[in-house]
């Protein structure tokens, strides 16, 4: 049987927990794929009492509320093309920027207090408040607010389970072999199951788009294509509706087509990594029995880039 001393990771915790649990929240918030629950979870278990744990606290929302502001002013500078960047990193195009987006306008600031228990939405929110000018003030009490019940609830349930905790330590020692390896299956199973749904979402990419230049010319015909234009409520508001456009969203779509013969010819566009959105709506439409729906290809960017094209 393999032995894997991990006596020197536990005592770093134990000498240094603030800036252990520091480094490990910071780095978890800027994006990088470092899970810090399992070290709040051995740091609380670890506490030698409720003045430490109050340490961990303030050393976890401290780092949490840096880099949140780090994205909130980049957010803030750059707007939508760094939420689109983060998009684009994920393993699931289907996290888009007018779904993600959609979802902070719907919940507001509570978005930010609830971001950290949400998968892949922590990271995100921030620069989207920044996007969307939320005030700063509001921005770091939300974060940091959101940060204290994230990190305590994880601080609180390791020492809650101290006893559970030490026993998974001892286990990780005495059969550290059998713990990575299970730990590397689970890994596994959830890469296999991400690349899964990306794979399912390239096999919705076969349906047939339509490009700019060929929008173009069917807008100048008689009988021009009806648009539904998926972008963020916040996003059209700064730049305009895209004329002759609907706005719309997935959750809203029946209503927003209700009107509309099923036999039009429809163009659905987003401002998107792979154009996800629009995607999703034309397969949505086609099973709601619209026959001739078609997204645009490269959305509303390679849209404006053709009105400039033409303009000149």
């Amino acid at each position: 049987m393999q032995i894997m001393d991990i006596t020197p990771v536990i005592t770093a915790i134990q000498q240094h927990a603030d800036w252990v649990v520091f480094v490990s929240v910071l780095t978890q918030q800027l994006g990088l794929p470092i899970p810090a629950v399992p070290t709040l979870l051995v740091a609380g278990s670890l506490a030698a009492s409720s003045g430490q744990a109050g340490e961990m606290l303030t050393a976890a929302v401290l780092a949490s509320v840096i880099a949140d502001s780090l994205w909130y002013l980049t957010g803030r500078a750059f707007g939508y093309r760094v939420l689109s960047g983060l998009c684009r990193l994920s393993i699931n195009p289907g996290s888009c920027v007018s779904e993600t987006e959609s979802r902070f306008v719907r919940w507001g600031v509570w978005s930010l207090i609830i971001a950290k228990f949400i998968p892949g939405f922590s990271t995100v929110a921030p620069p989207i408040a920044g996007s969307l000018r939320m005030r700063p003030s509001s921005f770091i009490v939300a974060a940091a607010l959101g940060a204290a019940l994230w990190a305590g609830a994880a601080i609180l349930v390791g020492w809650w389970w101290r006893a559970q905790v030490g026993v998974a330590i001892d286990a990780m020692s005495n059969h550290g072999t059998g713990v990575i390896t299970a730990l590397a299956l689970a890994l596994g199973a959830w890469l296999i199951w991400k690349l899964w749904q990306k794979y399912r979402f390239e096999q919705m990419r076969i349906i047939p788009f339509i490009s700019p230049p060929e929008l173009a010319a069917a807008l100048a015909s008689n009988t021009p294509p009806l648009m539904l234009d998926f972008r963020g409520a916040a996003m059209i508001a700064q730049t305009g509706l895209v004329a002759g456009a609907t706005q719309a969203s997935l959750g809203d779509l029946p209503q927003s087509v209700r009107h509309w013969a099923k036999d039009d010819a429809i163009v659905t566009f987003c401002a998107c990594p792979q154009d996800a959105t629009a995607v999703k709506a034309a397969y949505a439409l086609r099973e709601l029995g619209y026959t001739s729906v078609r997204p645009l290809t490269g959305g509303y960017e390679s849209w404006v880039r053709q009105l400039a094209r033409q303009a000149t």
